[in-house]
């Protein structure tokens, strides 16, 4: 009997200590934070944190922070990484309404977030709305987001970033800012809303310097005063000046709209902001976004004169109504870099150039080279210019099976090397489409809903819809 004892004595012994570690466990792997927490709490669901910065100070590898409704008037920087089995994860609790505010944040020159992610790893940040800081400095950059350093493994997911505002002419400001000063591998942006930003001579969402692999996926970026979605190299961002370029990921199925430099103090009256923009990036995939009432629709080039933005691919993106242009790549001036080995494949590009300014519905600019522009099909606009090329600038490029929209009430334009055409046979020549570039009617079945479904009988459907 007495061994039966110490041997049951031992066992509860075991098993109150592996109690004791799963308990532990589960305080470390999960910590609360509410508006009537304390700091000084242990951090459970009963006992909750006050502020996110504390939360940040005592979340380790494996920890996620759930963080309860309300208003939250601080910064949070993250204090820790995570690891690939064990990240750092911050996310409202069960999807509740919570909102990280700058207003009470104060202004100073330099980088201003409310959210900050200096050299970590493996972080997450999910279901926050971030809005409400501002500036009237000009030496100030505000930001919602800001991902810096070498951090690499980095998640965005499902966060509603608005009214973040520059007010000076001079002035910056990001929604989300991803700067790869160190080297930066695996950025993911996705399902976010970024809106309602006042952002000077800067971006929305931004991507710049050392940055290789990435993903923009299904965000919602609407009602910006300058660039929308960018994605920049060459600006000297990086400390390793080989690799300050942002190269090898995706933007796929985001929408764009309301984009507009116009009445930007930085801009003043200047229709110049891109919904989508590589700027010197590299490797990218730009595919199946819908990009519509911007100055631009989707640009690609390089701001600084020798470099290129370099195997771009946009494919399949739907671009209508769009101010200036639907598509434009190669540099905007003689100035500017280029583009090269780059693919423009089966989009829609309908009716934009919508205030008249020349664009059409594709631009081709300076310094561009070994581009192939096929299968895409293009409506014009109030300009009637379906392709707009005002400058002898480019080498190899190939215009194939690219269908230009014929309407019995519009008549079409295409200008090329500054000399406009208004017969097909004529450009077709000059600019040496091949024999499967058409100008018909496609046959939309309704285009007025923004779908573009082709008839059955579309003439053109065996083209657009054949596999690559």
């Amino acid at each position: 009997m007495k061994k039966l004892a110490v041997v049951f004595l031992a066992a509860t012994i075991i098993a109150l200590t592996i109690m004791s570690l799963n308990s532990n466990e589960e305080k470390q792997s999960n910590i609360y934070v509410a508006i009537n927490g304390n700091d000084e709490e242990a951090g459970t669901l009963s006992k909750p944190l006050r502020t996110l910065q504390q939360a940040a100070l005592v979340a380790k590898a494996g920890t996620t922070v759930h963080v309860r409704e309300g208003i939250y008037k601080e910064k949070l920087v993250i204090q820790h990484s995570g690891t690939e089995a064990k990240p750092i994860i911050f996310k409202s609790y069960q999807n509740e309404k919570v909102v990280l505010s700058g207003e009470n944040i104060k202004s100073e020159e330099g980088d201003t977030s409310i959210i900050t992610i200096d050299d970590k790893n493996y972080v997450t940040v999910s279901g926050f709305t971030i809005q409400d800081l501002s500036t009237n400095l000009a030496d100030e950059t505000v930001m919602g987001i800001f991902i810096t350093g070498a951090s690499s493994h980095i998640l965005m997911d499902s966060n509603h970033i608005q009214r973040i505002e520059t007010h000076s002419a001079q002035g910056n400001g990001h929604g989300i800012a991803v700067y790869g000063t160190g080297s930066m591998k695996n950025i993911r942006i996705i399902n976010n809303m970024v809106e309602d930003l006042k952002l000077g001579a800067s971006e929305a969402l931004v991507l710049n310097g050392n940055i290789d692999r990435f993903e923009i996926t299904g965000n919602l970026v609407r009602r910006n005063d300058n660039i929308g979605i960018d994605l920049i190299g060459y600006e000297g961002v990086s400390l390793d000046k080989n690799a300050d370029y942002v190269r090898n990921g995706i933007v796929n199925r985001n929408k764009v709209y309301d984009i507009s430099s116009y009445g930007n103090p930085a801009y003043g009256k200047e229709y110049s902001a891109a919904g989508i923009y590589v700027d010197g990036g590299r490797d990218i995939m730009i595919e199946e976004n819908t990009v519509y009432h911007n100055d631009i629709g989707i640009e690609a080039a390089s701001e600084h004169k020798g470099k290129f933005a370099a195997n771009i691919e946009i494919f399949e993106n739907v671009i209508y109504e769009n101010f200036y242009t639907g598509i434009a790549i190669g540099g905007y001036d003689e100035q500017q870099g280029g583009i090269k080995n780059s693919r423009i494949s089966k989009n829609i590009l309908y009716r934009n150039d919508t205030k008249g300014m020349g664009g059409g519905q594709l631009m081709l600019q300076h310094d561009i080279r070994a581009n192939k522009i096929e299968k895409n099909i293009l409506t014009a606009g109030p300009s009637h210019i379906f392709i707009a090329n005002y400058f002898i600038t480019g080498e190899n490029n190939k215009l194939n099976q690219n269908v230009f929209h014929k309407e019995s009430e519009r008549k079409g334009i295409w200008i090329w090397g500054d000399e406009e055409f208004t017969s097909f046979s004529a450009f077709k020549s000059v600019s040496g489409s091949d024999k499967g570039t058409m100008y018909i009617d496609p046959k939309y079945v309704d285009s007025s809903d923004y779908n573009f479904r082709l008839e059955t009988n579309s003439p053109v459907r065996g083209i657009f819809e054949s596999e690559e």
